[in-house]
């Protein structure tokens, strides 16, 4: 039965009950608190059940059940002090106790109002702090009015049992966990990206206490050690932009937060290791001998071979092989639709300090890609590395239309101004020389190919990953079981979307074959300026 018509029979069989208890019981006090008990054991089965033939006929057998066991006393110790005698300790302007135990009673007194439902604290604050009516808060908060006599009954019952009890945090109140790495699988929105709502260290723990189990409000603020009001409204947020989901009262983590163990990074690294060199020193042989940077439709500046590797190795790396891949799953079956205009899956890892942490970790905190962006005529492709400035970041998105715009027109033969040549010239994608109010001169700073020189270049990793298909499959197979194996059911989905694209846009795969060709001295370092134009590639006529 749905929440808020559970509520409204509880109400309303409150009167009749209650006068049910007082012809029954021993005194005034323990007829409230008998009542209190019917209603809410009545409230919890019409929420569990649909199948109540009678409503009035269980409601009375719920009655008469909770009777017999007050006649046989195992329900009294249960059973407290009235909600006025515990209100009594509220401070007041008049009179406010400066012992310590009164203190300390008020301050838990305020601490589990703040653990009360949303509706029961509001409910509980107005009638007994502004000591409204509850004619006047059953208007106000728009409840029938024997809601807001049920919601007090009910508030009652939860502060006794709450004033009774030793709340226990977890190791996260005072040892909080911290995301090694955030980010975002698909566009960003207009609030940027993951990265940007986990930078506070609550966000991140709230995630991560969610990450298996769905828990309720107060169960996270009760592990946190943090006043549920601060907790609601943040689980509030990150619900709305789709990292977490709600199921009843209980929130479940809507992303992708690995904790992996020394055995899964060990595994990982030995995985892409052995796969990079494989692939990226076949490829980078077959690209510098073969003469294919010398074809048709392949163009870079000042014919520095290196730099051109720099930028072809990753985009081959990334595109090619795709008729290979495993594609079952889509991304739209798992990605989260955001309500500024994002389309992504979120991802994060928490790293414990004595678990040995992947290969190459520290340059995968400043990675950033593949990005596509395209304007139909022209496909911009760019990876930001630990050997790249950072080009990609929260405005990304806008800036790279721009981009794209004034390459369309420089590249049909149109004239910049001198204010677009120089913003291009900053951006690393065009070069100048000579005299502005003269002879003015500009070309392309980066790697560009013509549609056919991409097929052809593609072709040759589409080769190797083909040779090298059974070996691939053979490395990636207990790596992905044991992952897999970890992953809580729920988001089991979502990361065998991402795993089928190992070895292919991947970036772990991409790093590992540059770190592979820098450490053998294939590839030689970038210089200072070719920075701002590594690992960007321009494709034509696609």
């Amino acid at each position: 039965m749905e929440q808020k018509t559970a509520e409204q029979i509880a109400a309303e069989f409150m009167k009749p009950i209650y006068g049910f208890c007082l012809k029954r019981c021993a005194n005034l006090q323990d007829a409230e608190d008998l009542t209190q008990e019917i209603c809410l054991r009545l409230y919890r089965a019409l929420l569990e059940r649909n199948d109540i033939y009678s409503i009035e006929g269980f409601a009375w057998t719920v009655a008469r059940n909770a009777l017999a066991n007050y006649y046989r006393g195992e329900q009294r110790s249960g059973m407290g002090a009235p909600m006025d005698k515990l209100l009594e300790t509220w401070p007041s302007n008049e009179d406010v106790s400066d012992t310590v135990v009164q203190r300390e009673t008020q301050e838990k007194l305020h601490s589990e109002i703040a653990y009360l439902a949303k509706v029961q604290r509001q409910v509980v604050i107005m009638y007994y702090y502004e000591n409204r009516k509850q004619a006047d808060i059953a208007r106000e908060l728009d409840l029938p009015l024997g809601t807001v006599k049920w919601h007090l009954f009910e508030a009652k019952r939860d502060l006794k049992r709450g004033m009774e009890t030793m709340r226990n945090a977890s190791e996260l109140k005072f040892n909080p966990i911290r995301f090694e790495l955030c980010g975002t699988n698909g566009s960003i929105g207009a609030k940027g990206g993951s990265n940007n709502f986990f930078r506070a260290t609550l966000p991140q723990n709230i995630a991560y206490l969610v990450r298996s189990n769905g828990k309720t409000v107060n169960e996270i603020a009760e592990s946190l050690g943090v006043s549920p009001v601060f907790i609601e409204s943040e689980v509030e947020y990150l619900e709305e932009y789709g990292f977490l989901f709600r199921q009843g009262d209980q929130y479940l983590a809507n992303m992708i937060i690995d904790e992996p163990t020394t055995e899964q990074n060990l595994m990982q690294s030995s995985m892409y290791e052995q796969a990079a060199k494989l692939f990226a020193n076949e490829l980078y042989d077959e690209l510098a001998v073969s003469g294919a940077l010398n074809e048709n439709g392949v163009f870079y500046p000042n014919n520095d071979q290196n730099f051109a590797l720099w930028s072809l190795i990753p985009y081959i790396a990334a595109l090619s092989g795709e008729k290979l891949m495993d594609r079952t799953i889509s991304f739209e079956e798992v990605a989260t639709i955001r309500p500024d205009g994002g389309h992504n899956i979120a991802y994060a890892s928490v790293l414990d300090p004595d678990v040995e942490p992947p290969k190459y970790m520290e340059s995968m905190k400043n990675w950033c890609g593949p990005c596509w962006n395209s304007t139909g005529l022209l496909l911009l492709w760019t990876i930001d590395t630990e050997w790249s400035i950072k080009r990609v970041d929260d405005v990304y998105q806008e800036t790279v239309k721009r981009d794209l715009s004034l390459l369309e027109r420089f590249m049909s033969g149109d004239h910049l101004a001198l204010d677009e040549y120089a913003y291009m010239t900053e951006k690393g994608y065009l070069t100048t020389d000579g005299n502005p109010d003269e002879l003015f001169t500009a070309s392309l700073q980066i790697v560009w190919l013509t549609s056919e020189a991409e097929q052809k270049l593609l072709a040759i990793g589409d080769r190797i990953k083909e040779k090298y298909r059974a070996r691939f499959d053979e490395l990636k197979a207990p790596f992905v079981s044991l992952v897999l194996e970890k992953t809580p059911k729920h988001i089991r989905k979502m990361k065998e979307y991402g795993m089928q694209y190992i070895f292919h846009a991947d970036g772990w795969f991409i790093l590992h074959c540059l770190k592979e060709l820098v450490r053998n001295g294939s590839l030689e370092l970038p210089t200072e300026e070719q920075r701002k134009s590594l690992t960007t590639i321009i494709v034509t006529n696609r």
